[in-house]
């Protein structure tokens, strides 16, 4: 019998990231709004004027208090540009989206599905540092939450990373 594993490590390359970051009241408004950003960037409100196509997971980089007990309202919400555009990357139209190069990054993922709350994040941390019990390898006040799917699907997979200290 095959167990799924309870989280895995990975690495990414470097590349270029379209972000928006937002501090809305609620971690799903900055989300949304920033998303929405996003999609008519990709879409056609771009230097070349053309759908640039979609790249997964869309990354929402988040920050705890300092008690860790609550989300910072900032969330920076990131889309990896597909390779042709990598080099040369179109404009935004949107003033509030910039185009970052974000460092090679080592993450230890876990999976979680359903909706993504600043209440059902939380809970994921939490139980994902219970699973890892106490390490200081990784980064404690700035996760990313990793989604791989449309936000309306009810039981979308998501993943909570937890960033590997260099």
């Amino acid at each position: 019998q095959c167990e799924e594993a309870a989280y895995e490590e990975r690495r990414y390359p470097a590349g270029k990231w379209a972000c928006v970051t937002k501090g809305e009241p609620m971690y799903e408004q900055s989300i949304s709004m920033s998303f929405m950003k996003l999609m008519r960037y990709i879409c056609k409100e771009n230097s070349v004027g053309c759908y640039l196509g979609m790249t997964v997971p869309v990354l929402n980089e988040i920050h705890l208090t300092k008690e860790g007990t609550e989300l910072e309202r900032e969330v920076v919400t990131a889309y990896y540009l597909p390779g042709e555009f990598q080099q040369n990357p179109p404009v935004p139209m949107d003033p509030e989206i910039h185009i970052t190069e974000r460092a090679p990054l080592r993450v230890i993922s876990r999976v979680f599905y359903g909706m993504t709350t600043e209440e059902t994040i939380l809970r994921e941390i939490s139980l994902f540092w219970e699973l890892l019990g106490p390490t200081d390898t990784v980064l404690r006040e700035t996760y990313i939450v990793a989604a791989y799917e449309n936000p309306s699907i009810p039981q979308r997979r998501n993943e909570i990373w937890f960033i590997c200290r260099a």
